[in-house]
């Protein structure tokens, strides 16, 4: 099952035909995002110059596909990862290891809640985002990106 990230989904809201074809070639195979994309589609959509008929757009995709929320499993896993992330990137020094922050180890908090949410169901991640590649030196992370690939 795959997990699309903003990316991707932004290039299905642009109707990009290499994902939607790529799309239309999985069949049965199950897709889905999350709360965490949607939330950066809809502040996406807001910002947008056409505010109304982005978020309209937005709304329609998103009633198409499932949308995981954040549940206690995602959000154990999202500590897991974030703790082994700062200990293998962070400062060496405790007391400034304390005080380390995702930004300053080259992962944002938003993709950290998605590979957490991919974890802790066994998802593969459809993103084109560098981060999820940091987050794949500490755990074993399905990556994959459809962007670029013919």
């Amino acid at each position: 099952m795959y997990l699309l990230d903003t990316n991707h989904l932004s290039q299905v809201l642009n109707r990009d035909p290499q994902i939607i074809a790529r799309l239309v070639s999985l069949g049965s195979v199950a897709v889905a995002t999350c709360v965490i994309v949607r939330g950066e589609l809809v502040f996406m959509a807001a910002k947008s110059e056409q505010r109304t008929v982005n978020m309209a757009r937005v709304e329609a995709l998103l009633s198409s596909l499932p949308v995981y929320p954040i549940d206690p499993a995602a959000a154990d896993w999202y500590g897991t990862l974030k703790a082994a992330l700062i200990d293998r990137f962070g400062p060496k020094e405790r007391a400034k290891r304390r005080r380390a922050t995702l930004i300053s180890v080259g992962v944002s908090e938003n993709d950290l809640w998605i590979a957490a949410l991919a974890k802790s169901r066994d998802l593969v991640i459809v993103s084109a985002d560098t981060d999820f590649a940091r987050i794949q030196e500490v755990v074993d992370l399905r990556v994959e990106s459809w962007l670029g690939v013919v």
